[in-house]
C-alpha cells in the first residue's frame, strides 16, 4: 500500500548500509529534539522519519532542515494525508533498509546515552525476533495538567523487564520496540485498526503465537503526557479497536484486568447513566491524581463493556 509523499534524504542516506533502522512516526509533534539526541550513532544506524499527514508546512520544513544536517543517514517521508498509526508504521518499515527495525515514538527520549548502542548490541548478539526496551517517565515534567496521565502510566506501562516477561505480549508498545525485518514482513500491523490504541498490543498477541518476545531494560521516557480530557477522548476512540482485539484474541485478552473489569461492568444496569459520572470524576480538578486515574480506568472499562 503506497500513498502520495514528499521524500527528503540527507547526504549520508545514499550508499549507507545500516544494521539498525530507527523508525520515528509523528503527527503534529516535533521529532527534532529526538533526532538531535540520537545523532552521532554512526554508520551502523539509519533514521526514517514519517510525518503522517500533519498538514503543517512550517513543521515539515523544520524537520527537513534538521534531517539535512544530521550525520546519521536519514530519510524524511512526508505523507500528504493522514493514514493512521498502523498503516504509517507499515510504511516506515517499507522505507527501512536494516535487518533490525527500532520503532521509537517522536515524543520519547532515551534514558541512557548508550541507548542505541544497547539495541545494536542486542541485535548483533541475539538477533531477537521482537524485543521491547521499556517505558519510563524519568525525564517527563510533573505538571497539574498531566498528573492523571502520569498516574495511569506509572500503574500500567512503566514496568521493569522482570515484570513484563510475565505477560510478554501485553507489553508491546511501538514507543520503544525492536523487530527483526523478516518477522515484520510476515506480520505487519493490521491496517484495519484506526484511531488510537491497541494496534501494537494486538500485533504483540499475534506475533507471540509464532515468535518469542524478549523484554530488556533499555527504557525511554514518554515526554508527551496529556491532560485527562485528552486521555478520555483517546479511550473513547479505542473502544472499537478493543472490540477487534477481543474478537481475534479472546483466549489471551480475557486474562487481562481490563477485560475482566469490563465484563463485570457489563452486568451493571444503566451504564449510559452512570458512565458519564466516572468521566466527570476523572476530569474534575479536585481530588488526588491517583483517585482520578482510577475513575478514568473505570470509565475506560465501562466503554469496553460494550465489546465483551
Amino acid at each position: 500500500m503506497t500513498f502520495d509523499a514528499d521524500i527528503t534524504d540527507n547526504a549520508a542516506w545514499a550508499g549507507a548500509a545500516p544494521r539498525l533502522s530507527v523508525l520515528i512516526p509523528f503527527f503534529r509533534d516535533d521529532p527534532c529534539a529526538l533526532l538531535a539526541a540520537l545523532d552521532g550513532a554512526g554508520a551502523s544506524v539509519e533514521f526514517v522519519v514519517l510525518d503522517d499527514g500533519s498538514g503543517d508546512d512550517a513543521l515539515a520544513e523544520r524537520v527537513a532542515t534538521v534531517v539535512r544536517k544530521l550525520d546519521v543517514a536519514t530519510r524524511f517521508v512526508r505523507l500528504c494525508s493522514n493514514v493512521g498509526r498502523a498503516v504509517g508504521r507499515n510504511r516506515l518499515a517499507g522505507e527501512a533498509r536494516a535487518r533490525s527495525l527500532l520503532f521509537l515514538d517522536s515524543d520519547m527520549s532515551p534514558d541512557a546515552p548508550d541507548f542505541l548502542a544497547r539495541w545494536l548490541a542486542l541485535a548483533e548478539t541475539s538477533d531477537p525476533a521482537v524485543a521491547f526496551g521499556g517505558f519510563s517517565l524519568d525525564q517527563a515534567p510533573r505538571t497539574a495538567a498531566n498528573a492523571v496521565h502520569r498516574a495511569l502510566a506509572l500503574r500500567s506501562d512503566c514496568a521493569p523487564a522482570s515484570e513484563r516477561r510475565k505477560a510478554p505480549e501485553k507489553y508491546v508498545f511501538t514507543s520503544n520496540l525492536l523487530v527483526r525485518r523478516d518477522v515484520f514482513e510476515t506480520e505487519p500491523f493490521d491496517p484495519a485498526f484506526v484511531g488510537w490504541g491497541w494496534e501494537d498490543v494486538e500485533w504483540g498477541m499475534r506475533v507471540s503465537r509464532r515468535y518469542e518476545i524478549v523484554h530488556i531494560d533499555n527504557p525511554a521516557t514518554h515526554l508527551g503526557l496529556a491532560p485527562a480530557s485528552a486521555m478520555a477522548a483517546k479511550f473513547e476512540q479505542s473502544a472499537a479497536n478493543f472490540a477487534r482485539v477481543v474478537a481475534a484474541h479472546a483466549d489471551i485478552v480475557r486474562e487481562y484486568p481490563s477485560y475482566r473489569v469490563a465484563k463485570a461492568l457489563r452486568r451493571v444496569p444503566l451504564r449510559q447513566v452512570w458512565r458519564p459520572w466516572l468521566k466527570a470524576a476523572a476530569l474534575g480538578g479536585a481530588g488526588p491524581a491517583e483517585a482520578r486515574a482510577f475513575a478514568l480506568r473505570l470509565y475506560r472499562a465501562a466503554l469496553y463493556a460494550e465489546a465483551v
